[in-house]
């Protein structure tokens, strides 16, 4: 049978569609970040710091000692970097101590690890090597184990998650050559054929797609007698006739890393494979990335342990006019910088995933702030290292060795965190995805006054509700807790965190009032400027991270656990975030926005190709995008099964 030839077309406002259908339209948990965006200082949501039982400790500690053996023993990361290749035997030791099933539950043969655990082992592995931390995040965040874990049967779960416990890789497919953040545009096609369907089409950045076993594979089911279409999540073996990977993609960072091109002819999945009901697949992907996206911020919090340990040793035996280098305000300054900022995500993964496991809280604003924030500030101190470091941190560690000194693979580092500004939600698009959610409740009340294509009755009756809801709601914004010197007194020992507390507060209701200005003042336009909705929602990211920071040192102090030291760090880490906070305050009614655009359009219509005069590009020839026609494939399948 033919598949169709030629990729959907839709237009901006179909596509705004598509992406509101597949949102999780309910909020029936309570949301501390939903909370803050709406003015709403909801502490209690956060503090105390929710805990593990004891006996999911015991078993996490259990295996992150096994693992931590096996990273400082079977892991040769130098190797990795220079062969670009994750070693065979790695891949099955990891097998073996059963790292596939860590998120998996005991009862299909997996670790049935707790998210905070499964984070800490990721970061664990990570540490020693990136990639290997990627194959791992890869095949449980987002692969075949994930999906079915939310959404699968029980025969489904029965049939696949024993395999992807111990020996089965897998893989998650959804971007494709001309389609990234715009699913609407999907073309890879799922045609009922009796009881199956037949795909055709090719998927782009696969990752552990070169090597994988199993795949999570997104595809557009056309609409017909008996078929609700869309896009359509199913459970794909690879050595399934028909699927080929064309190329193993090379990158500029985590060069072990197994992520390839996949093309699709006429491959047959059967209809007990599909996941959920027809048309649920953006859904199923966004509600997987809800917790997904917290392995992210993991790798992040490695890379910040591993940029304090080399910045505090190098520091101290650097010396530089007589002194060592950290004696320095301007290197101290960074020092201190990338040691708050560590505690600080530490604080928010720890947090966002305790709060995931217990379910109590609705957490895909907390996952998507966590991911936004620590992606962000992980390439920031992986910078700052390598400026620390000199030339040494431009200089690569085998190149260092060769020469006689410590390989320290800083820049390699910094190579390798680019890549989380983009995995999972760039942050552009992590800008759009909060604010979105952070309006929710505004656009639940008024938004039918800001759509075209509702009625007069409609936009009559939405003004009588905003008006109810905005009666009650903007009194409140004026005056809070925030205000009173002696609020969140518990958190003074010492060193006074009550007052980052209190800013929070403030910082909240400001943060709502800013946001119900710009509806006013724009409207129906308020999604198209990016600009203001980017700073509004790095500002809720700020402010979630000094109430965790808050949290986590009043923990650590109940504990008798480095009490003092994290308060030090929790303070040092709330006064630099309230400087970046005022900062985006200021800039979201005084910036650039306007001439930016302006010199935008030059720049597109070509008023400004003279400045482009005087160099030789050195790019290569070939389209932008490569060519996704259906068909079978004309290259040579490099899938490499690891068994």
């Amino acid at each position: 049978m033919s598949a169709p030839s030629s990729k959907p077309t839709v237009t901006e406002r179909e596509a705004r569609q598509v992406a509101e259908a597949a949102r999780e339209q309910d909020w029936r948990k309570p949301s501390f970040a939903k909370e803050l965006f709406l003015g709403r200082f909801r502490l209690d949501l956060i503090h105390p710091h929710p805990l593990p039982p004891a006996e999911d400790s015991r078993r996490g500690e259990e295996f992150l000692a096994k693992l931590r053996v096996f990273c400082e023993t079977q892991i040769d990361a130098a190797r990795i970097e220079r062969e670009a290749r994750i070693p065979d035997e790695v891949i099955s030791g990891l097998k073996e101590i059963g790292a596939l099933g860590m998120k998996i539950d005991t009862k299909y043969g997996g670790l049935g690890l707790t998210q905070v655990y499964y984070n800490k082992a990721l970061a664990l592995a990570g540490s020693a090597c990136p990639a290997v931390g990627v194959l791992l995040s890869a095949h449980q965040s987002i692969g075949v184990p994930q999906p079915l874990k939310l959404f699968g049967t029980d025969e489904q779960k029965a049939e696949f998650l024993p395999r992807c416990a111990r020996t089965a890789i897998s893989a998650f497919l959804l971007t494709e050559p001309d389609v990234g953040s715009d699913p609407a545009r999907l073309a890879t096609s799922a045609v009922p054929d009796g009881d199956s369907y037949v795909l055709d089409g090719v998927k782009l950045w696969t990752t552990n797609g070169v090597i994988a076993d199993l795949l999570v594979v997104m595809a557009r089911v056309p609409k017909s007698e008996g078929h609700k279409g869309g896009i359509t999540a199913f459970v794909v073996e690879t050595d399934s006739p028909g699927i080929t990977v064309e190329n193993r993609n090379a990158f500029m960072g985590l060069r072990g890393i197994e992520n390839g091109v996949t093309r699709f002819h006429q491959v047959r999945v059967p209809a007990a494979n599909r996941i959920g009901p027809e048309g649920a697949g953006l859904k199923i992907a966004l509600t997987t990335l809800n917790t997904g996206r917290l392995s992210l911020p993991a790798s992040c919090v490695a890379a910040g342990k591993w940029c304090l340990k080399i910045a505090r040793e190098w520091s101290a035996a650097r010396e530089q006019w007589g002194r060592p280098i950290a004696d320095h305000e301007a290197v101290g300054a960074k020092i201190s910088f990338i040691a708050a900022t560590t505690f600080a995500l530490e604080a928010v993964l720890d947090l966002s995933s305790q709060m995931a496991d217990e379910d109590r809280n609705d957490i895909r604003i907390e996952g998507a702030l966590a991911k936004l924030f620590s992606s962000e500030m992980g390439w920031l101190m992986a910078d700052e290292l390598v400026q620390i470091r000199g030339g040494r941190g431009f200089e690569t560690a085998e190149s260092l060795a060769a020469r006689g000194e410590k390989a320290v693979p800083a820049e390699q580092v910094l190579r390798d965190l680019r890549i989380n500004r983009i995995f999972e939600g760039s942050t552009e698009i992590m800008h759009l995805l909060i604010a979105r959610e952070a309006v929710d409740a505004h656009l639940k009340v008024a938004g039918d006054l800001i759509d075209p294509d509702k009625s007069l009755q409609d936009k009559a009756k939405a003004g009588a509700n905003a008006g109810v809801f905005y009666a009650k709601w903007l009194p409140k914004l004026v005056a809070g807790t925030g205000q009173l010197p002696g609020t969140y007194g518990e958190f003074r020992h010492g060193i006074d965190l009550s007052r980052h507390l209190r800013y929070v507060e403030r910082g909240a209701r400001k943060l709502a009032r800013s946001t119900f200005y710009a509806m006013s003042r724009w409207q129906g336009r308020m999604e198209t400027k990016q600009g203001f909705l980017g700073r509004i929602v790095d500002i809720g990211a700020e402010l979630f991270a000094m109430s965790a920071v808050c949290v986590r040192a009043e923990l650590l102090r109940t504990q008798g656990d480095h009490g003092r030291e994290a308060y030090q760090l929790a303070d040092a880490f709330c006064e630099q975030s309230r400087i970046r906070v005022e900062e985006l305050f200021g800039r979201l009614w005084t910036n650039t926005d306007d001439i930016d655009h302006k010199v935008v359009k030059g720049v597109m219509g070509g008023a400004y190709t003279w400045l482009e005069e005087g160099i030789v590009d050195p790019s290569g020839d070939g389209p932008w995008i490569a060519d996704t026609t259906p068909g079978p494939s004309k290259a040579d399948n490099l899938h490499r099964p690891v068994n």
